[in-house]
């Protein structure tokens, strides 16, 4: 690991302009492009403390060995320069976007003497007009196949042309009416070039001229009784008002604009971006990258517009650039597509109408492409092997963790704190095996006791049962009796409500049985225990197995800020590359603990934000309490019933009925039920709370 001291350029020798750097590492290697506004202030940056800087550009300037700069005039240079050494030297520490598939194009070779329609995927090339990209390689010839009715341009292929022109013969396509047929003289080199170049403006969007002249023509032939041409042009031009349909129109104002959504995470992103051309979809594609480097979303979107536009030159720029959030600074990026296009060129995030809703549709999409490269990478068998085995090496466990158990703390300022557990099998998911914690011990947020708790408890069920199972040698324990009665102790399977009872609640708790009469028990011990926190709660968890002589369970934990790995009685973490497959399982555990415990906690939450004014009537139990509320639709209603009509309802007799209207009568008119977190008000008629979005917010 090479000390960034050592190539710091001396001061005074960066110079305080535009420009853009290359770092290198020990063998001329360039790992590293950047571009700058300031070249001084921001080197400056990448050789501060090492401990004030991100994990990921901590490791680039640690990997590097020399730094270097080249001088330009603005911005708009800088960012040109910037993607043509990107894609000259390939950084492996620089953001790179990969086509989450290969995309197949409409392409017409217009740099060919005779030019030819055809699919084409991979890179761009000099000479040839492109449309799309699309979605299946069928499209394009079924839109192919409709279009060659009114523009029979040349698309076979060279072999076959040449074999044409040889026989003096044309080829089915020339006899049925959907090519020219340049190959045997039917169409000059100037009138097929002409041809092609009406079959690029209709898809490009120019469509109302060619409909125009086609009805024209239709009308004309039919005043001149030639029926027979007529015929032939009305069915050109429902060809190409069904190829037309092919498009959704989305935009009404017939806008030219690329729309690009981002969804993204700690490790990964993934764009999306629709191509819409006289208002109608036109072309969709998608990129996933993994974040190498320390990155903002207008960073991001940055990336992607060089990616996007960087060999692109003219019309294929549009008008508008739709985006999430703009780049910093704007304008250098903005004036950089102003020159690819050769005119304006409006870089803006949508705010309302048809934009902002389109917009949303293609985050959608971005979120699902996401979503959807994520499962593809755990469900591959091969990649989960190679994550256990990085996890093992990284945390020098003698064998790769096959049970992975992780736990996370949960909480809304001190209340209501619950935990949860799950566990991933042979790196995946065992939904059956989750289970979750109500903590009442203490108050507070106190996550290292609540995780020394947790971590107690389930051990401890771990050695009850062990013993139950007669691995000692020993009499299984006598099955405990009775309903529990201390549902704040009781240890909870995924989905299921908490029991009441007597003190044996902890052992009574976790026995439920799957399907084939296996007990879920927590009879099995993990290879590795996972906690969500830094040291202090892996040292909390230590300490709850030390205490129980657990010593062959591994343990850490996962710090979300920077991702890094805490082992016990370490002061520094282990730091995974951030495209270790061992981390984005770690990950993905960590997550799904989270996800399980905040939906726990605010299941809980909501239970005691709508509780109802009715608990407070002596000698009602629930069940009449269901029953009143399901008789009168709401407690509005109750409140304003008579003690007779009260009555009415089945089980609830007059003393009953009186003591109901005297307690609801005795708090009228009730205060609302506000929400202390959100100040919302809680609606009295037996409705859920209106909003908790904002106290969401908050959620631990």
């Amino acid at each position: 690991m090479a000390d960034p001291s050592s190539y710091r350029p001396k001061p005074g020798q960066i110079p305080d302009s535009p420009g853009v750097y290359k770092f290198r590492d020990e063998h001329g290697r360039v790992i590293y492009v950047g571009k700058a506004k300031s070249l001084r202030q921001r080197l400056a940056n990448y050789f501060q403390d090492l401990a004030g800087l991100h994990p990921r550009t901590r490791t680039m300037v640690t990997t590097a060995a020399s730094v270097e700069w080249t001088v330009v005039s603005t911005e708009v240079e800088a960012l040109q320069l910037e993607y043509s050494w990107i894609k000259e030297f390939d950084p492996r520490f620089n953001v790179k976007y990969r086509d989450d598939k290969s995309y197949p194009y409409l392409a017409v070779t217009l740099g060919e003497e005779f030019p030819r329609v055809q699919v084409m995927r991979g890179a761009k090339k000099k000479g040839v007009r492109y449309f799309g990209p699309y979605a299946h390689a069928w499209a394009i010839r079924e839109t192919v196949d409709l279009l060659l009715r009114v523009f029979p341009v040349r698309t076979c292929s060279a072999g076959v042309f040449k074999r044409s022109a040889q026989i003096g013969r044309p080829c089915l396509l020339g006899y049925i009416g959907k090519c020219a047929a340049p190959c045997v003289g039917r169409i000059s080199p100037e009138d097929h070039r002409e041809l092609a170049a009406e079959f690029c403006d209709f898809m490009a969007g120019r469509t109302g001229a060619h409909l125009r002249r086609l009805e024209r023509g239709m009308q004309e032939a039919a005043e001149e009784m030639e029926y027979e041409r007529a015929a032939r042009l009305r069915d050109d031009i429902a060809a190409l008002r069904r190829a037309m349909e092919k498009s959704a129109v989305v935009l009404a104002d017939a806008t030219d604009a690329d729309l690009i959504a981002l969804a993204e995470d700690e490790l990964e992103a993934a764009v999306q971006i629709f191509h819409v051309r006289g208002g109608r979809v036109r072309g969709q594609r998608g990129w996933v990258t993994d974040k190498v480097e320390a990155v903002t979303t207008g960073d991001l979107v940055e990336h992607a517009l060089q990616q996007l536009y960087g060999e692109e030159q003219g019309d294929a720029v549009p008008k508008e650039v739709l985006v999430p959030a703009l780049p910093e600074p704007v304008e250098p990026v903005a004036q950089w597509l102003t020159q690819r296009r050769g005119s304006q060129v409006s870089l803006r995030i949508p705010q309302r109408g048809d934009k902002k809703d389109l917009m949303a549709t293609v985050a959608r999409n971005a979120q699902q492409a996401l979503a959807l490269h994520k499962t593809k990478r755990a469900s591959d068998l091969t990649t989960r092997s190679r994550a256990l085995e990085e996890i093992a090496q990284a945390l020098g466990l003698d064998t790769v963790p096959l049970r992975i158990e992780c736990f996370d703390i949960s909480h809304l300022q001190g209340e209501d704190v619950v935990a949860s557990m799950v566990v991933f099998e042979d790196g995946l998911a065992r939904k059956s095996e989750y289970r979750r914690f109500q903590i009442k011990g203490f108050a507070g947020q106190d996550d290292v006791r609540s995780m020394h708790e947790v971590i107690g408890r389930r051990f401890k069920r771990y050695l009850q049962e062990k013993q139950r199972s007669g691995e000692w040698g020993e009499e299984p324990a006598p099955e405990p009796e009775g309903p529990a009665e201390d549902p704040a102790a009781a240890v909870l399977p995924a989905g299921a409500a908490a029991p009441g009872g007597p003190a044996a609640a902890e052992d009574a708790a976790a026995r439920f049985t799957d399907e084939d009469g296996r007990p879920k028990r927590f009879a099995y011990p993990p290879q590795l225990v996972v906690v969500d926190g830094g040291a202090p709660q892996v040292a909390a968890a230590r300490r709850a197995m030390d205490e129980l002589g657990i010593d062959d369970v591994a343990v850490c934990g996962l710090a979300k800020r920077l991702e890094e790995v805490w082992l016990p009685g370490e002061d520094d973490p282990v730091v995974l590359p951030r495209s270790s497959e061992g981390l984005y399982l770690l990950q993905r555990v960590r997550d799904e603990a989270h996800r399980f415990a905040i939906t726990y906690q605010r299941s809980k939450r909501g239970k005691r934000l709508t509780a109802s004014p009715l608990d407070a009537v002596p000698g009602l139990g629930e069940t009449r309490r269901q029953a009143l509320l399901k008789h009168f639709g709401s407690l509005k209603k109750l409140r304003a019933a008579t003690v007779e009509e009260i009555c009415q309802v089945p089980g609830v007799g007059r003393k009953t009925a009186e003591t109901v209207a005297a307690a609801l009568t005795a708090a009228a008119p009730p205060a609302p039920a506000v929400n202390t977190a959100t100040g919302e008000i809680i609606e009295d008629d037996g409705a859920p709370p209106a909003a908790l979005s904002a106290e969401r917010g908050q959620d631990r």
